[in-house]
């Protein structure tokens, strides 16, 4: 299905969290390149996010960075009302494509983890994603879309990883819980889980360590790691018109990892 805008139509608006790099920079450019002007967040990246930005306006679209630490609600409530602005400015009813990519990932066996690492995992990943989504509920209207970003991770077992895993799995549970709230609104929400995937997450350690990836590779259906831009599709495939009818689901995107 041709999900493009055509003349006489308004370009969809989307805000896309974390979008200074990896899976959150492919998700703005493929909203983008289906002819969403973006809202490009970040938290300490802003030449990333400003590339973004670049390549975005470079192939003909619009585009604004912006900063946002999720993991902190008073800067939640300053960007919304930077958004109204925003909206404004673009003569833009409503926020049509929210994409909730921003997170952390502190990693450490049982014995290692710290309080502050734990709160922060949690407050990042979990809490700043329900306050935000709850904070632009103003801007959304029948026919919006959510996209929470999880990981394949709440599936398998991974060492070191637990709490990191149970942050994402908290959110794969909200959103089925919001998916009920919402959609008597015609709000659909959905989550979509990468797998291993070649970026800077993690340091880059699925980018940059041959080891590490064939070891994945030799345990992937598909053979190989992803890549963000993969995820990025994936990601603007679930708010397109031709996924209309689906909510509350969670799409693993992972070639089959960890089967």
């Amino acid at each position: 299905m041709d999900t493009t805008h055509h003349p006489g139509t308004r370009p969809e608006i989307a805000v896309v969290t974390g979008a200074g790099r990896g899976i959150g920079r492919s998700t703005a450019l493929a909203l983008a390149r289906r002819g969403a002007r973006v809202v490009v967040t970040y938290h300490q990246g802003a030449d990333g996010a400003a590339e973004t930005v670049r390549t975005i306006e470079a192939a003909g679209g619009e585009a604004v960075a912006v900063r946002l630490d999720v993991g902190d609600l008073a800067a939640i409530e300053a960007f919304a009302g930077e958004l109204t602005g925003i909206l404004a400015r673009w003569d833009a009813p409503a926020v049509d494509v929210l994409v909730n990519n921003a997170g952390i990932g502190l990693f450490g066996l049982l014995q290692d983890v710290t309080a502050a690492d734990f709160d922060a995992s949690v407050s990042t990943n979990f809490r700043g994603t329900f306050f935000l989504i709850q904070a632009l509920l103003p801007t959304f209207v029948a026919g919006s879309r959510i996209v929470v970003v999880s990981t394949s991770a709440t599936r398998h077992m991974s060492p070191g990883m637990s709490v990191y895993s149970a942050s994402k799995a908290a959110l794969e549970a909200m959103t089925r819980g919001l998916a009920g709230e919402l959609g008597g609104r015609g709000i659909r929400i959905n989550t979509v889980a990468p797998g291993p995937s070649a970026t800077d997450f993690n340091g880059g350690a699925m980018r940059d360590d041959p080891a590490l990836r064939g070891h994945l590779a030799d345990h992937t259906a598909l053979g190989r790691v992803g890549d963000p831009d993969e995820i990025g599709d994936a990601i603007a495939a679930l708010t397109s018109d031709g996924m209309r009818w689906v909510t509350a689901e969670r799409l693993e995107v992972s070639g089959g990892a960890l089967l």
